[in-house]
């Protein structure tokens, strides 16, 4: 999609404005998602050195790419929050805003007078997004930690891995975007509350991202309670349906399958001619295959491996066997169904003329997000947040050789 097709598109959160003062991935996450519906989003950075994300692989020419994404739609500036005139520019900000998101350790911001009183009485309405790894009280409140930290602590690292062996932590970050959704599904919930109660205050959300990986992993807890199991590794092969595995072609590729369905694998069957399989006692329905999954892999191991990606998909697509190929991201780039939805598009970049990235998701009928700009260089619109607010271009520069901005 070429930059801009959607310039002018007026997203549902078009209107609604939101400070962000937070770093890293998780909370700035939460903040580009409403900037992803039209939200205008301020992003602020300390003075010289930026957010720490900035540092982080990869870079091309020293410009940082996954800061491009994970704050992409924002305007950014730079702001000294400890100092006492970084505090009074804040004040001047604050009204004008719906939407506060921050991440510093508990009590951080009231030592620095940023308190909640001080906020709701600039900003009554205030709707106050506090993203920790851990939440805002308990004994590791104060803790620090990053995404592998609330992963191994939420249960999820426990079953990743192979059955016998170690646990394994995922190649991504994953729960700092698992928090973020949760951030900003809870900005929207007391928006919406907010919406409903005009002489409401608005209120403080606290989001742990430890807390928000536990709720992701759904029943594991109900199962614990109740059966008394502690879920383990399976390496690729699934605890809930059989088959389900990554199985290798006879050109080296792999694919994944998941039958969940008695339907689908007595057409997974007849697509692969296993029609012995069907007849078979020890696979007659679900909980059958998969106290004996690892003999039915073996028999579907041994087929596949006779056919090429190719005939693989094609004999599956005719029989309406759900099935994927293992993408790396360059194949990702050319899948057709992937090209046909537009899943990456073309963003207009301050620092590198255009970039690609992922598309806005989910997608509204009638007031469709939209990706304007990749996340801005350091202090890139200081010059126009702040003169929003009336400071001169003199005063700018005195602020800028002072270090506030």
């Amino acid at each position: 999609m070429p930059a801009g097709r959607h310039a002018a598109a007026q997203g549902p959160l078009t209107g609604l404005r939101v400070l962000d003062i937070s770093t890293i991935i998780a909370a700035p996450f939460a903040a580009t998602l409403l900037a992803d519906f039209g939200a205008n989003v301020i992003k602020t950075e300390l003075p010289g050195k930026g957010d720490a994300l900035r540092a982080l692989a990869p870079h091309k020419e020293n410009v940082p790419l996954w800061w491009k994404v994970t704050n992409r739609n924002k305007r950014g500036i730079t702001l000294d929050l400890r100092r006492e005139e970084g505090r009074a520019l804040l004040a001047r900000l604050l009204p004008s805003q719906d939407v506060l998101v921050e991440n510093f350790r508990p009590g951080t911001l009231d030592r620095w007078g940023i308190t909640r009183e001080w906020l709701h009485d600039l900003n009554p309405r205030l709707v106050i997004l506090r993203m920790t790894g851990f939440g805002q009280t308990g004994p590791h409140c104060n803790r620090p930690g990053f995404a592998r930290i609330f992963e191994a602590m939420s249960g999820f690292t426990h079953l990743c891995g192979e059955a016998d062996g170690p646990p394994l932590h995922l190649g991504y970050p994953v729960s700092d975007a698992v928090g973020g959704l949760f951030g900003a599904l809870g900005v929207l919930a007391v928006l919406y509350d907010l919406q409903k109660n005009p002489a409401q205050r608005g209120q403080e959300i606290d989001c742990s991202v430890t807390e928000s990986m536990l709720r992701i992993l759904d029943f594991l807890a109900i199962e614990y309670d109740q059966l008394g199991v502690v879920r383990g590794r399976s390496g690729n092969r699934s605890q809930y349906a059989a088959p389900g595995d990554l199985y290798v072609t006879r050109d080296g590729k792999w694919a994944s399958l998941a039958i969940s369905a008695q339907s689908i694998y007595e057409r997974f069957c007849a697509a692969l001619g296993l029609d012995a399989l069907l007849v078979d006692p020890r696979f007659a329905d679900n909980p059958s295959r998969l106290r004996n999954s690892k003999a039915l892999d073996a028999i579907i191991a041994s087929t596949i491996r006779q056919l090429s990606m190719t005939e693989l998909r094609e004999r599956l697509d005719r029989h309406e066997v759900g099935f994927s190929p293992i993408y790396d991201i360059s194949e990702v780039f050319t899948d057709p169904q992937l090209t046909a939805r537009e899943a990456i598009i073309r963003v207009a970049d301050s620092e590198l003329g255009e970039v690609r990235m992922q598309a806005v998701v989910p997608r509204f009928s009638s007031t469709p997000g939209a990706v304007h700009r990749a996340g801005p260089a350091l202090g890139e619109h200081n010059a126009e947040v702040y003169g929003e607010l009336g400071i001169t271009a003199p005063e700018l520069e005195r602020l800028l050789a002072a270090g506030v901005i």
